[in-house]
């Protein structure tokens, strides 16, 4: 089972799963998502970065959160090596930490293209909702979102 922590987001463990992450992404649907992401955006109040290491200390996932709206929390940069087990270990510190900071919700987007990342996470409750914020009007975003 994964360990989960708190890391900062250029951390050197952090890039080297950042940088997987974007790979991943452009095969997927041709950007690398990264202008969707600051990383002083999960360094404030509300806002976490967490980074998931192996039985062997190998760093194998990460995500973040950061506020959104009011009671609402947006989980950005979710990563989990293929293979590894950690997704459903990084969500759920993700939904924990979400809750300790009195969120309400916690809301994402990804692309339609993404089938993997939807069924993840509509495995693990999260419903479409509507697009909000820049991905208003984006025919191939899909928001998903759940109530903790």
């Amino acid at each position: 089972m994964p360990t989960v922590a708190s890391a900062d987001p250029d951390s050197p463990a952090a890039r080297v799963l950042l940088g997987e992450l974007g790979a991943a992404l452009a095969a997927i649907t041709g950007s690398d998502g990264t202008a969707s992401f600051d990383a002083a955006d999960v360094r404030g109040p509300g806002a976490c970065f967490l980074v998931a290491h192996d039985a062997d200390g190998l760093a194998v996932g990460c995500g973040a959160l950061r506020p959104l709206a009011q009671r609402v929390a947006e989980l950005k940069r979710m990563y989990a090596r293929p293979g590894s087990g950690a997704g459903r270990f990084i969500l759920e510190a993700l939904e924990r930490q979400a809750a300790a900071f009195g969120y309400a919700e916690v809301w994402l987007e990804t692309r339609r293209v993404n089938g993997r990342a939807v069924a993840f996470y509509e495995k693990h409750g999260y419903r479409v909702v509507p697009n909000y914020g820049k991905y208003v009007g984006r025919a191939e975003a899909v928001c998903l979102g759940k109530h903790l």
